[in-house]
């Protein structure tokens, strides 16, 4: 995903970029199946998502990126650390490392859609989400 957002930044000029991945299951234990974690370094942004997720039934779940968790990634060994050690702040501290190759983007958001993408047991298979919510934000854009 960093190559990803790397690859945007050097080939295209975005006004906004929205990323999903199920990236941890640390947020799965926050939020259970329910909802999509979300992090953005715009609140503008994180609001219509949210706006978004709430208006389309698929909602999301904003999670901070405040400077104290970016401690969690500190290196003796390279200029970040892919994964914090220890068992706190799982999803949050995986969403910071995405955020240091986002650094450059006025509008970012990340959908970690770990708990939702896939439902398990009598139900198992994929959900669509978060696309629910991304329609419905695409739509509010557009209008």
């Amino acid at each position: 995903l960093c190559d990803a957002l790397t690859y945007v930044e050097k080939n295209y000029e975005p006004e906004v970029v929205i990323d999903m991945a199920t990236l941890t299951g640390a947020c799965m234990v926050a939020l259970g199946t329910h909802a999509t974690g979300l992090f953005s370094n715009n609140q503008a942004l994180a609001d219509a998502l949210l706006k978004a997720g709430t208006n389309s039934g698929d909602r999301a779940w904003q999670l901070p990126l405040w400077s104290d968790y970016h401690d969690l990634l500190k290196s003796n060994f390279a200029d970040v650390a892919n994964c914090s050690e220890g068992r706190y702040a799982g999803a949050i501290s995986a969403a910071c490392f995405l955020a240091k190759f986002t650094e450059q983007f006025k509008s970012w958001a990340h959908l970690d859609i770990a708990g939702t993408a896939w439902n398990s047991g009598a139900r198992k298979g994929a959900t669509g989400r978060p696309l629910p919510l991304l329609a419905s934000y695409l739509l509010s854009i557009t209008n």
